[in-house]
């Protein structure tokens, strides 16, 4: 449902053309049942160490002030076992995002000891799609909690009405943060090292947690990683009088470019000079230029459309016709349309064939149509026959299960960064991790960097963020070379963020 002009209410994650994302009501409700959660004991071999860990399957139930039940949170939890085990081992809550995404990509994708196997640079593997061990597993850093949010996965609301309760920015922390505060009384982990990690809109709702929970729970957090990140959705939302998408996603359009050899030749040399190149023109002079408007004279006008030909690849013409603004589904079926060819969204290194050359958008998205068949079917697989979870529900893996998202005040960019700031003052021991892939056309890397750059955190908490950028996509995991790096770039964060604590250091910015 790709648009020119994105309506208020578009859904983050994904906007792949399902229209199953956007309807009013839920398919299902929760049938809410007192059930034990099924535990089962597993061991995996990463370099000659093994680890032995449970994993507990279940859900909680989610309920009002008065005790009412609204829904219930389906979680899969990996504990470790041995003498590194206990309430002060670190513990990840990890969800995705869409909304509307159950948390099976990182699970399966990168964090859990299992994960789904796709072709060396993410393709798409021939079916039938199996499991394989995750010689990357985040399990030997951090237990993991896996959290479906209502609507997703599993996880349903007690009764149809009840699904506005959950389907909200507001609504969504607030239930969220609730499983988080029951999980941590239930398993006793008060006393453990906290972390959450979200990706995509995953990443709006872990930045408003940690802020939304360290002031109504008291629950801090040592680390927050931001996976593909969307704080701010003025740099991502293409909407009438927001030229800021224009500037934060060319970057991405000229990486993209250099990945399918589009660029003149000097900036195929290098991607990385390449980059830097356009990110000082889009600061310096392609923001002035969108900023004067209709009082750009001639001469800037024409230097301005010969440099954004120079870093995307496209026309004079293209561009020209463009007004100097092109929008991220136009660029996707533009860029290769004389080779018969769209780019991905998710990760534009895909290149997809469709019935309508001559259109203007994508009719579907040719990185999505890799990754959703492999991890559906493993997911499904995987959650009955390892881990003895039975339930013949449908489980709703991206879309499908929730209904009209509440994103707040109409006409306005939805913005966590704001709560990530406040929770960064309170608690100025935390550090953030973002993580962000060059060929990512949903979250662009460059609009995450805007966005941290504009925190407005004090100098002595700047160097808590620190950013890190992958030769991949918005799941920069499905690519090996790119999910080897990433875990080798969270094992030193969760190591920093542990030297961290125990410091008894005066709470305020510079203490020592």
């Amino acid at each position: 449902m790709a648009m020119n002009k994105i309506p208020a209410m578009v859904l983050a994650w994904a906007v792949v053309s399902a229209p199953a994302w956007t309807q009013d009501e839920p398919v299902a409700a929760a049938e809410t049942v007192d059930e034990s959660p099924s535990v089962t004991a597993h061991e995996i071999t990463v370099n000659g160490d093994v680890l032995r860990y449970d994993v507990t399957t279940g859900k909680m139930p989610i309920k009002t002030d008065t005790g009412e039940v609204e829904g219930e949170i389906f979680f899969m939890a990996y504990t470790l076992k041995g003498a590194t085990a206990g309430p002060d081992r670190p513990l990840t809550f990890s969800f995705n995002g869409g909304p509307g995404s159950a948390s099976v990509w990182l699970h399966l994708g990168m964090l859990g000891p299992r994960r789904v196997p796709m072709l060396e640079d993410g393709g798409m593997p021939a079916p039938p799609y199996r499991l394989v061990d995750n010689e990357h597993t985040w399990l030997g850093m951090t237990d993991i909690v896996f959290i479906d949010p209502v609507g997703t996965g599993f996880s349903r609301p007690a009764t149809p009405d009840k699904g506005e309760a959950f389907w909200g920015l507001e609504q969504d922390i607030r239930s969220v943060g609730e499983f988080i505060r029951l999980y941590l009384t239930r398993y006793e982990r008060w006393s453990s090292p906290l972390y959450l990690i979200g990706e995509s809109y995953g990443t709006t709702r872990a930045a408003g947690l940690s802020g939304y929970l360290v002031q109504r729970s008291g629950i801090a957090f040592n680390g927050i990683i931001l996976v593909s990140s969307v704080m701010n959705f003025q740099t991502i939302r293409f909407a009438e009088g927001n030229d800021l998408p224009y500037m934060t996603f060319l970057p991405t359009y000229t990486a993209t470019a250099w990945y399918h050899q589009k660029l003149p030749q000097d900036l195929q040399a290098d991607l990385s000079e390449a980059l830097a190149e356009v990110k000082a023109w889009a600061l310096d002079e392609y923001w002035v230029a969108l900023a004067k408007g209709g009082t750009l004279g001639d001469d800037e006008r024409r230097e301005t459309v010969r440099k954004l030909a120079r870093y995307t690849g496209l026309s004079e013409e293209f561009i020209e016709q463009s007004d100097l603004r092109i929008e991220a589904g136009r660029f996707r079926k533009e860029l290769l349309r004389d080779d018969k060819y769209t780019v991905g969204r998710l990760d534009s290194r895909f290149r997809g064939m469709e019935r309508d050359e001559a259109g203007e958008r994508n009719e579907f998205d040719p990185s999505m149509v890799a990754i959703r068949p492999p991890y559906t079917a493993a997911f499904n697989d995987y959650v009955r026959r390892e881990l003895g979870y039975e339930n013949d529900q449908h489980y709703w893996i991206l879309g499908g299960g929730i209904g009209k998202w509440n994103f707040g005040d109409e006409g306005t960019f939805p913005d966590t960064s704001e709560a990530l700031r406040d929770a960064m003052l309170r608690n100025t021991y935390m550090k953030v991790f973002v993580a962000s892939g060059y060929y990512d056309m949903a979250t662009p890397f460059f609009g995450t960097e805007y966005t941290v750059n504009h925190l407005g955190l004090p100098a002595t908490l700047q160097d808590n963020v620190r950013i890190e950028e992958y030769d991949a996509g918005h799941m920069m995991y499905i690519h090996e070379e790119s999910l080897a790096k990433i875990r080798a770039d969270v094992e030193s964060f969760y190591g920093d963020t542990k030297a961290m604590s125990g410091r008894g250091e005066a709470n305020v910015p510079g203490g020592r």
